[in-house]
């Protein structure tokens, strides 16, 4: 099995921080998506995007929240700030944006934006860990990592890879999580959701909340990723019934 020409990972030995990091009941939070172990931690918003000619455009949360009467902070959810879940796949509000920030998958441009900011902050750039979630591809039970209740098929490269396609065209799916050699940081873009957390060391986000061309926010590793957990703007009148859907 290959990932992006890259051999499927047979030993899950050095996965296994992860793991044991992760180990805790499943309680919907950035703790069970990136290892509780950092110091600091933050959350990247992924850009919807707005078609000029073209040309794709990036449309920030804040302006969306702008546009709809809504307020941008760190802990906004899109249903909240659009007014609507439907706003995840089933409409859009063009002129402003015309598809929704991407589920599941960090866009190629982004990835290569974080990766740029998290190459500093590691001794080991060259030899990363990515892992894919099992919901796309399917393989052997034994070269799975499991990671609460998701499963991913891991390999190895430079920080790099992050931006790499790990599915045949025309499909495009960036690594779900990843990581150093080093454990310097953590990187997890949940297969539900339309953002992506990292952990690190304080000035490792600290670079990361400041670098341009990134929509970011400071997080909290035990700070909630469900649908609601927006405390500001109000609830989408269509959303899930259990809090507990994300």
């Amino acid at each position: 099995m290959h990932l992006a020409g890259r051999p499927v990972e047979t030993d899950l030995t050095p996965a296994a921080w992860v793991v044991a990091a992760c180990g805790e009941p499943h309680q919907a939070t950035v703790a069970d998506l990136v290892p509780p172990v950092f110091e600091s931690y933050a959350r990247v918003f992924h850009p919807a995007i707005r078609y000029r000619g073209d040309e794709d455009v990036d449309v920030r949360w804040a302006d969306v929240a702008a546009a709809n009467g809504t307020t941008a902070h760190p802990l906004m959810e899109w249903g909240s700030i659009t007014g609507s879940m439907d706003y995840f796949t089933e409409d859009n509000q063009t002129p402003l944006w015309d598809d929704a920030p991407a589920m599941g998958h960090l866009p190629e441009h982004v990835a290569e934006r974080l990766a740029a900011v998290l190459r500093r902050h590691t001794t080991t750039p060259d030899d990363c860990w990515f892992g894919l979630s099992d919901s796309w591809a399917q393989g052997p039970a034994a070269r799975r990592l499991t990671v609460g209740g998701r499963g991913f098929w891991l390999i190895r490269g430079p920080v790099e890879l992050a931006a790499a396609n790990l599915l045949p065209e025309p499909s495009s799916q960036s690594a779900n999580i990843w990581w150093p050699a080093d454990r310097a940081w953590c990187v997890a873009t949940d297969i539900d959701l339309v953002t992506t957390y990292v952990g690190g060391s304080a000035d490792c986000i600290g670079d990361l909340l400041a670098a341009d061309g990134l929509e970011t926010g400071p997080a909290q590793a035990r700070q909630p990723v469900t649908w609601d957990a927006d405390r500001v703007n109000p609830p989408p009148a269509d959303g899930p019934a259990a809090s507990g859907d994300r």
